[in-house]
């Protein structure tokens, strides 16, 4: 069984790793040395942004 493609752009992982604190060993070792603890908190993270997106759409316009 193959692999998934990533539902997120790269600007926007780093960005996020940025965010949260571990971009520098992201830059240094890749994706594969970062803590289960902080893929899920970027993943958290991702989805608190779209659900804020999300909201700001469907407000009424004033």
């Amino acid at each position: 069984m193959g692999r998934r493609r990533g539902m997120m752009s790269e600007q926007f992982k780093y960005e996020l790793a940025k965010d949260l604190g571990f971009y520098q060993t992201v830059q240094r070792e890749g994706w594969g040395a970062i803590r289960a603890k902080d893929a899920g908190n970027m993943v958290k993270r991702a989805i608190e942004l779209a659900e804020r997106h999300l909201a700001g759409q469907n407000r009424p316009p004033r």
